[in-house]
């Protein structure tokens, strides 16, 4: 199942802030290095949903989110003297969100790998029928993925990572990485169809 190339639209959350704040971005972080605290407010604000949206999306629990951005956040705040504003803030902030999220996924000893299950990878990379499956119901379906499929097909589909990216941010081969997230397609087509299957 080839899922549809528009559910990067999560990818853009953190993009359009970039986009909106752009020009006022350099002198809040100015503000936040010599410790302002009403300019780590403003870049709190700025990024927090969208940055808990991943952190949301990979963990499956907004408990988890929520300690997950917080950590993340403060690290971001204690390191601002390494961003060099030669990429994007937003990009820069991500990648602390990201890893954060998966360090705390570790540190819970939750499996990054998913379910052994038997299937056609061959078919599976051929077929597409996702055109058939709403935005909403694709969300429902991502959280109730096995955490390995939830986080590598997130990290993929959703926050715009390449299968090298993924490997290095989980520890594992690419070639583990394209096969988790074959999986996790399949898995996801199968929960689909079973609430396509409920629903009526």
């Amino acid at each position: 199942m080839q899922l549809p190339k528009n559910c990067r639209v999560f990818y853009s959350d953190y993009q359009k802030l970039e986009i909106s704040y752009q020009n006022s971005h350099q002198q809040i972080i100015e503000r936040c290095r010599l410790g302002e605290q009403k300019a780590y407010y403003e870049i709190y604000k700025l990024y927090s949903k969208a940055m808990y949206n991943i952190c949301y999306r990979i963990l499956g629990s907004e408990h988890a989110a929520e300690d997950a951005l917080q950590e993340a956040f403060v690290s971001a705040y204690q390191n601002l003297h390494s961003y060099e504003g030669r990429a994007a803030f937003g990009a820069w902030l991500k990648k602390i969100v990201v890893n954060k999220a998966i360090t705390h996924l570790k540190k819970e000893k939750t499996s990054l790998m998913g379910i052994d299950e038997h299937f056609d990878v061959a078919n599976e990379e051929n077929h597409d029928d996702s055109s058939e499956y709403k935005l909403d119901a694709l969300k429902r379906g991502i959280q109730k993925l096995p955490n390995g499929f939830r986080v590598v097909l997130s990290l993929y589909l959703l926050e715009g990572y390449d299968h090298s990216e993924i490997a290095e941010i989980l520890g594992i081969s690419e070639s583990t990485s394209k096969t988790q997230y074959i999986r996790a397609k399949a898995k996801l087509k199968q929960l689909l169809k079973e609430e396509v299957y409920y629903e009526r």
